[in-house]
């Protein structure tokens, strides 16, 4: 027998069908946990399909929108649906980092023999809700950066891991600003997605008034687990990119910077500065993400274009001109949508 007759031996047509058989499963799962999630919440598909897009690339999401719409009730019964650890946090502006990251304390035993001891703070967990995280100040902040970045927490001289899997949902109300601390760049940065949660429709706020005031409420059922979890972020991260696709990200993120020579007229005019090469990275994996929630097995230019606005939104500074002519973020990068090219492909480039 040759060895290419050999039973064992597998080809790379078998790994496709393979692969693409998985990501059949996927996408049912994805469509499963979205149907569980609507028995609770009701409408923002976009924002709903944003923020599994990112728990699926190990990615952390800041959500912004008015009170009253749901967020945090949006965070829990995710939590609830995976099947994994979520803790809640206020920030409030007498938060201090070890009531975030955890402490140590001096303890006695029965002998009387005094030892340290590390007290785990809520940031252990698998989802951690940092509610209105703009209200704490920024040292209370960037208690979560090493979180966010390395996954781990360092107290004292000691550096204890974070469960996996670790994501940081974070909410903040636009509107309020008194007694606010906006965060750092360099924090949101670490954000994968910036998620706008709009007011609902018509016919969404009726179902909405109808069902909570007759004292509706279904439980959502466990659908998965970390381990499943786990293993579902990890077939995403396993979905091929061309290089005609990496070559459109970076021309993307290359245009929003008024330095660049790659940068448009209005960019020059409208915007002090713009995105680094982590958003590149977003832009890759949040198409990834879309690409595998709809059972395909490579990312195509349509789904960088989705993770465009909240992977660019916060990473867009626009000017005071920009301001004066009522060019916000969102308004600057569908522009910038429109006006960057597709790369050529080699073999039909003459």
């Amino acid at each position: 027998m040759t060895e290419d007759r050999q039973p064992n031996k597998i080809t790379s047509q078998d790994r496709r069908q393979n692969l693409g058989a998985l990501l059949q499963e996927f996408g049912q799962t994805r469509l499963a946990l979205e149907n569980e999630l609507a028995k609770v919440v009701v409408g923002q598909k976009d924002a709903i399909r944003q923020i599994f897009a990112a728990i699926f690339t190990r990615g952390h999401c800041l959500l912004e929108g008015v009170p009253g719409l749901a967020k945090t009730l949006t965070v829990s019964t995710i939590a609830k649906i995976l099947g994994v650890e979520y803790r809640r946090i206020q920030f409030t502006p007498d938060l201090t980092p070890s009531d975030i990251t955890g402490t140590t304390v001096l303890e006695e035993d029965a002998d009387r023999k005094r030892s340290f001891r590390f007290v785990e703070g809520p940031v252990f967990t698998n989802i951690l809700l940092a509610d209105e995280i703009n209200r704490t100040p920024p040292k209370t902040q960037s208690a979560l950066l090493q979180a966010m970045q390395e996954r781990e927490v360092t107290v004292g001289n000691t550096t204890y891991r974070l469960p996996d899997p670790f994501l940081v949902v974070a909410t903040q109300n636009p509107i309020d600003q008194e007694g606010t601390y906006p965060l750092p760049e360099a924090q949101l940065d670490r954000f994968m997605f910036n998620v706008k949660i709009d007011y609902p429709t018509l016919e969404e706020e009726e179902k909405i008034l109808a069902a909570t005031t007759r004292g509706d409420f279904t439980e959502p059922a466990k659908l998965l687990n970390p381990k499943i979890l786990l293993g579902m972020q990890k077939l995403v991260s396993s979905v091929a990119v061309s290089q005609y696709v990496v070559q459109y990200a970076t021309a993307l993120v290359r245009a929003t910077r008024p330095t660049d020579a790659s940068a448009p007229e209005f960019v020059r005019d409208l915007v002090d500065w713009g995105a680094g090469p982590r958003a590149g990275q977003y832009l890759i994996n949040g198409g990834k993400a879309f690409a595998a929630m709809d059972g395909r097995f490579s990312v195509s230019i349509e789904d960088v274009k989705a993770a465009a606005i909240p992977v660019l939104r916060k990473r867009v500074g626009a000017n005071f001109q920009a301001q004066a002519e009522g060019m916000t973020t969102d308004k600057i990068v569908r522009k910038l949508l429109e006006t960057v090219k597709t790369p050529t492909i080699e073999k039909y480039a003459k």
